[in-house]
């Protein structure tokens, strides 16, 4: 299986990719985000040093309690930040031979006019929690050779969702890649370009994400890289009755574990250390 990014190409099988989660901006649910370039620089270098093969970068929270910022100001927050990267890969060292390098820049938007803006920026992945409502971001993607990861959800960004319940989460899924890989290939997006992401916490209830995580080799049949994007998410916080997300870090483990037993190929955690000393013991038990 293959990931193409602008100029190199990721395979699997290979060891699962940690990608760490940088939030630039100030109300991220999970408390760990500011807007401040030299702080995200700092903390970019130290996710890598960790193990991180992909930054995921986030300029406005997803929260739906918070109000969106304009275009213009996420533009600027990403490009505050994406002016320092290559400083920051120059002076980052890989943790071991295995890790990608240099670490894939991942740009976490939605706007087609800010997805346009970071693709000029150098952004090689573009994590887009939309839902492909049209094609305008992968024809972007197409265009800049990027690579797109598709989110399952319904309804537009930071707007509440909580109240779909789905008769059958896994089917309806299935049903939804579909369809938007259908669509990529219309806008001329190769899908060894697409990631699949589940959308663990969007437009699902607790037992809808234990579902997708108990089910979720059933999306191996896209054979595309799936995305397991369980970094103190909601449902362990309900599941566990863990209200501080920051106190949720080892039952993150847990699920990245069992994200690996079911086909996921890159996980989105703030626990990028741990995440990658998990990962890198289960590689070596598997050979």
């Amino acid at each position: 299986m293959l990931l193409r990014l602008r100029d190199r190409t990721l395979s699997w099988p290979r060891r699962g990719c940690v990608m760490g989660i940088l939030n630039i901006n100030d109300d991220s649910f999970s408390g760990d985000g500011k807007v401040d370039f030299t702080w995200a620089a700092h903390r970019a270098m130290e996710m890598i040093e960790e193990g991180a093969d992909i930054v995921d970068v986030g300029a406005e929270s997803a929260r739906t309690n918070r109000k969106a910022i304009s275009p213009a100001e996420e533009i600027e927050r990403f490009l505050g930040f994406c002016k320092q990267w290559e400083k920051v890969v120059a002076q980052a060292k890989p943790r071991d031979n295995q890790q990608v390098w240099p670490p894939v820049l991942s740009a976490n938007t939605w706007r087609p006019e800010v997805v346009a803006a970071v693709l000029e920026m150098g952004v090689e992945l573009i994590n887009d929690m939309s839902g492909l409502p049209d094609n305008q971001n992968a024809l972007a993607c197409a265009k800049s050779g990027a690579a797109l990861l598709v989110m399952h959800s319904v309804g537009e960004p930071k707007v509440d969702h909580s109240h779909v319940r789905w008769p059958d989460v896994m089917s309806s899924m299935e049903d939804f890649f579909a369809e938007k890989l259908a669509q990529c290939d219309e806008a001329g997006l190769s899908r060894e370009q697409v990631i699949l992401d589940p959308g663990f916490g969007f437009a699902k209830s607790a037992q809808d994400d234990l579902v997708v995580l108990r089910d979720l080799a059933r999306l191996t049949r896209f054979d595309r890289p799936l995305l397991l994007p369980v970094g103190r998410k909601g449902f362990i916080g309900e599941t566990l009755e863990i209200k501080e997300p920051a106190d949720r870090d080892a039952a993150t483990l847990g699920c990245v574990s069992a994200g690996h037993s079911r086909g996921a190929a890159i996980y989105r955690v703030h626990e990028v250390k741990g995440s990658f000393e998990l990962l890198k013991v289960l590689q070596g038990l598997e050979q």
